[in-house]
């Protein structure tokens, strides 16, 4: 999803393609995405390009 992405794409975003139910009680999923999103940056699999926007780095 990021690939084909023309810009940098926030968890909620994510959820939505991963088809993650976004209800208000359901604010811990989208939390949990946006953790994972943090770690895979951290790991330089991701770039956060402004906090809390998720994209791929460039090579």
């Amino acid at each position: 999803m990021f690939a084909s992405a023309d810009a940098p794409l926030r968890a909620r975003a994510v959820c939505k393609e991963m088809d993650v139910e976004i209800a208000p009680s359901n604010v811990y999923n989208v939390n949990n995405v946006r953790l994972k999103l943090k770690r895979l940056a951290e790991r330089r699999v991701l770039t956060e390009t402004e906090q809390g926007l998720f994209t791929l780095p460039r090579p």
